[in-house]
């Protein structure tokens, strides 16, 4: 979700959705260009994607789960992606509590 780009084209969106409802209910000619951006939306099912999900829960990561960052990496120190699956580590290598038995 977050895109590595060069850091001089982020900027902060401050609060855009507050700011696009107030101009878009003191404007008719600001609704007007909403109505027709709306109508230029092209919407994108991605339940039909396989593998949606998982590009999903990896992008939620900051910084991306999986994405090496290169260019957010020259400007400053991220930890290592880690494999497609998640932890890095895999399943079998996690130690289990052992249940004391009670007599």
């Amino acid at each position: 979700m977050i895109p590595d780009c060069e850091l001089e084209h982020v900027t902060s969106a401050g609060n855009a959705a507050g700011t696009g409802a107030r101009i878009a209910l003191l404007s008719r000619k600001a609704r007007r260009d909403i109505e027709e951006v709306v109508r230029q939306v092209e919407k994108i099912e991605t339940a039909t994607e396989p593998r949606f999900q998982e590009h999903f829960v990896g992008a939620m990561a900051i910084p991306h789960k999986t994405d090496p960052f290169p260019l957010l990496r020259q400007h400053v120190m991220l930890p290592a992606p880690v494999n497609a699956q998640g932890s890095g580590e895999s399943r079998g290598s996690r130690r289990r509590r052992r249940q004391q038995q009670v007599h």
